[in-house]
């Protein structure tokens, strides 16, 4: 069953498809290409902590901030977490943008070919087909324990709530 809720880019009212999802809740599973263009799914990061960073395209000023930002704080984070960014970016894409940006801790996924993971969780945008921006805390049993979804995609997300929430898990 779909919920369509509202968000906004630049102003304008956007729909976003999919069940909303809670704190608690079971992590829905994915399956997205990374940048060699390897199937990937919530399993194959199994046993770890996940930060997904849900981001329209990683060639813009927000969403290249944001990937930069978490990259940056990888650094201070051990093996045991992993951090991902989710777009429609294609796998090509996000591979030049990583390589442009330095991005080297940061794993970039692209839900280009069906969207299922912007379905899943409840960000997929009707009108663009790109995701809202959201941030989602997945625990080593897939279970959800932060969720930030933006309401305004040219906002930043909490950058600093986020990595304190991360942190009470490690």
């Amino acid at each position: 069953m779909k919920e369509n809720r509202t968000a906004f880019m630049h102003g304008e009212p956007i729909t976003l498809l999919g069940k909303e999802l809670s704190i608690g809740d079971p992590a829905p599973d994915f399956l997205l290409l990374d940048t060699g263009k390897t199937k990937r799914s919530l399993k194959d990061y199994e046993g770890t902590i996940k930060l997904i960073s849900a981001v329209p395209s990683l060639d813009t000023g927000v969403c290249d901030a944001q990937t930069r930002r978490f990259n940056k704080e990888a650094a201070d984070f051990s093996d045991h977490v992993t951090v991902l960014t989710v777009s429609m970016d294609l796998p090509f894409a996000q591979s030049r943008w990583c390589g442009a940006a330095g991005i080297d801790r940061v794993i970039t996924l692209s839900d280009h070919y069906d969207g299922n993971f912007g379905l899943s969780y409840g960000i997929l945008i009707e009108e663009l087909r790109l995701e809202n921006r959201a941030v989602f805390i997945v625990d080593e049993q897939n279970i959800i324990r932060y969720i930030e979804v933006l309401s305004e995609n040219t906002e930043h997300p909490d950058y600093d709530r986020a990595i304190a929430a991360l942190k009470q898990l490690i």
